[in-house]
């Protein structure tokens, strides 16, 4: 997968014929929606891993649900580290680190809503997204 926007220059974007469906554009769409609705089960990563299974012939709808993927493994991978973090830095100043730990997890919490929309904006307007800081773990 190439770090520029776009395809590869090999690779269409979209259909056959060059323009991206709507159907291509929905499904890319739901990538980045659908870790939302997962995520209350916290399983984020569910529903871009479902798509980039069932939907994996369209290379848009592919790059959107890989970044997505990507995002939430890295949003597991850093809740995890952090979660260890925040339980040390509890236990060490004697519960006083929470007034620091609260404030921190919430804001995160909607940096991460706020990309989140951002890219799922972005691929309704059949544009891709790179999610800032993610690990990119599946290519």
């Amino acid at each position: 997968m190439s770090d520029s926007y776009g395809p590869p220059p090999d690779q269409p974007y979209g259909s056959p014929h060059g323009a991206l469906t709507q159907e291509e554009k929905t499904w890319a769409l739901a990538a980045h929606v659908g870790s939302l609705v997962s995520a209350w089960f916290a399983f984020g990563f569910l529903a871009p891993l479902l798509i980039l299974l069932l939907k994996n012939d369209s290379p848009f709808v592919r790059r959107h649900a890989v970044e997505s993927l990507n995002f939430q493994i890295s949003l597991l991978i850093y809740g995890l580290v952090g979660t260890i973090v925040a339980f040390v830095l509890a236990v060490v100043t004697f519960g006083l680190g929470l007034l620091v730990i609260i404030p921190v997890i919430v804001v995160l919490g909607l940096l991460a809503l706020i990309v989140i929309i951002v890219a799922t904006v972005k691929a309704s307007n059949g544009e891709d997204y790179r999610y800032p800081l993610t690990l990119r773990l599946v290519s």
